[in-house]
């Protein structure tokens, strides 16, 4: 790569770490706020996540013990909050988004840091030769 070729390339990391550093606050701000509430098909069980799954509020219908199955309803309170959970990553994926460069953002969600430091070897000078 030429010296203009580098010169841009800084350009382009500059201006994308701008934009990072001009939307942190309000990312922030979303992430923050980021909820999913699920409730079960059998509408017996329904789950509050917070933005990193966490569960923040458990609610069991009454009706849960006219049929006493510890199993079934251990079964159905985790597929809620699998789901409650998913629905929550996928809109901090959305929020994130435009924040990462798409080569890097499936990286980042699956903690893959194989393929973060990949990514962040191919971006360097001479280093797409792996």
């Amino acid at each position: 790569m030429d010296l203009q070729g580098l010169r841009a390339r800084a350009d382009e990391l500059m201006a994308q770490f701008d934009r990072m550093r001009a939307g942190v606050g309000d990312v922030q701000q979303q992430l923050r706020a980021v909820s999913a509430t699920v409730t079960s098909d059998d509408g017996l069980v329904t789950v509050t996540v917070g933005p990193r799954g966490q569960v923040t509020k458990v609610e069991l219908d009454p009706r849960i013990y006219r049929q006493p199955n510890a199993s079934q309803l251990a079964a159905t309170i985790t597929d809620t909050i699998r789901t409650a959970a998913d629905q929550a990553m996928a809109e901090v994926e959305r929020i994130c988004r435009p924040l990462v460069p798409d080569a890097q953002f499936q990286a980042h969600m699956d903690a893959d840091l194989d393929g973060i430091f990949r990514q962040l070897d191919a971006d360097l000078p001479g280093g797409d030769r792996r």
